[in-house]
């Protein structure tokens, strides 16, 4: 890029007013050291970011005005929008916390041969939900992910609670029940590029569950699973998720150091609480996909506050490999009630008696993110006193970007650098986030 093709940076600005501000930044002399110094070092690839499709979700965008159901949609999902453009969608394998009650694919006690299998539920409840996402893009990967098998392949059987019995007979069975449900979606226009084979397999819930330990899920990867979908549907990646614990030594490593194993591990994804075994994991395995496959929920609350705490989760995960990085519920019903107790937060609140969409405070801080960071981009490294508070990028087309959180309740006059550019000094007011846009 020569002198003449360059443009001032430009910055956009929110904070608690939810207020989005646009304006270029002037360039400055150097005056001693930066606060934040792009470094030019480029990291890991960065694969997406996104959210999960769930039933609760479509019920409030089916409340929703016609008009408000088309912005939420466009402000997700259209890569042309002034949005999210969310690329990565989460499908659930039967029931979670936010279904409207319990069911499987498949609750015929002891069709082995999966003969009842079926999703003409999802057909009514989550497949509109995906197919209105995909309308707006296309290019959407998908991943999916069960949280029970069926009740009858449990032990106790129960979905809330137990594990897989561990039989011949049924661990056949549930590999041909999770492959039925890929090539089911495949029918109905959706592409299942990766099967994460087990949401939190370390604890049980009071909503669908299922306990695994590491050997377990070694042994059902490397058996049945990784074997048949290997003949039967080898696009689908594989991968060993989600997994919920910070016990590296217990879970990721028991996989990934199988070498019959790991031949089908296409990635490893790691729900909120996995910070610490995510670490370890980049470290043994930089080569490894590493992906962030459910941000901590929250309670329903959505404050200003617990979008700052969110950006550190943000950053920790990118700055330990994670190459995409995954919202949970993506558009709820005011109050963000689960079925079965307890309230969670949202991107976006849908008032079911009137209609109207609430966009809240975690949807701006994806904004500054997801908005600006498109497939093809690299992670790039800071350096300088505000670099554990801030993430770059640079995209395909060279476009470089920079995210700044001031999680602070007073001003922050900053200093950027990036070494063939120039010097930008702004200040961030109290409790903002900020985008810097290198063109």
């Amino acid at each position: 890029m020569t002198e003449a093709t360059k443009k001032s940076p430009i910055l956009f600005s929110s904070d608690s007013t939810l207020r989005w501000e646009r304006r270029e930044l002037p360039n400055i002399s150097a005056q001693g050291k930066p606060d934040l110094t792009l470094t030019g070092t480029r990291l890991q690839p960065i694969e997406g970011f996104g959210g999960c499709f769930n039933e609760l979700g479509w019920a409030a965008l089916s409340a929703a005005k016609d008009d408000n159901r088309r912005e939420v949609l466009d402000q997700l999902f259209d890569p042309l929008a002034d949005g999210l453009r969310y690329d990565i969608g989460r499908i659930p394998i039967g029931a979670t916390d936010y279904a409207t009650d319990w069911y499987s694919c498949n609750d015929t006690s002891g069709d082995y041969a999966m003969e009842h299998f079926t999703i003409e539920r999802d057909k009514k409840q989550l497949l509109p939900y995906i197919q209105a996402a995909l309308s707006k893009r296309p290019d959407m990967t998908m991943f999916a992910s069960p949280w029970s098998p069926p009740t009858w392949m449990k032990h106790p059987q129960v979905y809330n609670y137990g594990k897989l019995t561990w039989t011949e007979q049924n661990l056949r069975a549930y590999a041909l029940y999770l492959l039925k449900f890929v090539k089911a979606y495949a029918t109905e226009g959706v592409t299942v590029n990766q099967l994460h084979y087990q949401n939190e397999p370390r604890v049980h819930q009071r909503f669908p569950s299922c306990i695994w330990t590491g050997e377990e899920l070694r042994d059902f990867l490397r058996d049945y699973l990784g074997p048949v979908f290997k003949e039967e549907s080898p696009e689908t990646e594989l991968w060993l998720g989600t997994l919920n614990c910070d016990n590296f030594d217990k879970y990721a490593a028991v996989v990934l150091k199988d070498p019959a194993a790991l031949e089908y591990v296409s990635g490893v994804g790691f729900q909120w609480l996995g910070k610490l075994a995510i670490q370890r994991t980049h470290l043994t395995w930089p080569e490894l996909r590493l992906m962030q496959t459910e941000n901590e929920c929250g309670d329903g609350t959505n404050s200003w506050d617990y979008a700052h705490y969110v950006f550190s989760q943000v950053w920790h995960y990118l700055n330990n490999g994670a190459r995409s990085y995954i919202y949970w519920n993506m558009v709820l019903p005011k109050g963000g009630e689960c079925t079965w107790g307890g309230n969670q937060n949202s991107l976006i609140n849908i008032d079911m008696e009137t209609g109207e969409a609430v966009f809240n405070p975690e949807f701006y801080l994806f904004k500054h993110v997801s908005r600006f960071v498109g497939q093809g981009s690299v992670r790039l490294s800071l350096g300088g006193p505000w670099s554990g508070n801030a993430l770059a990028f640079e995209n395909a087309d060279g476009q470089q970007v920079i995210v700044i959180n001031n999680p602070h309740d007073t001003d922050a006059e900053l200093s950027i650098h990036c070494p063939d550019r120039g010097t930008w000094k702004f200040v961030a007011s109290p409790l903002s986030f900020h985008t810097i846009v290198l063109a």
